[in-house]
């Protein structure tokens, strides 16, 4: 018998890496799950995470221009979701990201180490994932 949906993924795409960000609807408190290659293989790897999980939303970071405008790497984005949703059958929202990227090296510096891309990546879906409940009554 398949579990309940308890927890929300959040995805950061980019063209090489996308960041993973995880929330149970119980403790409510994001945090990073995992950075993967943005491949051919991504889809298999999501879907597995999704049943580990007991996910029944991935929400998505949609990048726009400091102006607010759309830009190509949205567009990209938009794509990227159009194509999951042949593979993955559930609620797929986007959520601005907003510096989220920047907030993640930021935040990474201040703790005085060195760190690599895929864990500002991480960490910039769980700020994506932070604002969307922020946003919604979840």
């Amino acid at each position: 018998m398949p579990t309940s949906p308890s927890s929300i993924l959040a995805l950061d795409v980019g063209t090489v890496r996308i960041g993973i960000a995880v929330v149970s609807l119980v403790s409510r408190l994001p945090h990073p799950l995992t950075t993967l290659p943005n491949d051919d293989n991504f889809t298999d790897r999501l879907k597995q995470i999704v049943a580990d999980e007991a996910v029944g939303t991935v929400v998505v970071g949609l990048p726009r221009g400091l102006n607010g405008q759309e830009t190509s790497q949205t567009t990209l984005v938009r794509e990227f979701v159009a194509a999951l949703a042949n593979h993955i059958d559930m609620p797929m929202p986007f959520q601005d990201e907003a510096l989220s990227s920047n907030r993640a090296k930021t935040e990474l510096a201040a703790r005085g180490r060195d760190y690599v891309k895929g864990e500002v990546d991480a960490l910039a879906a769980t700020y994506i994932l932070e604002d969307y409940l922020a946003a919604n009554e979840v």
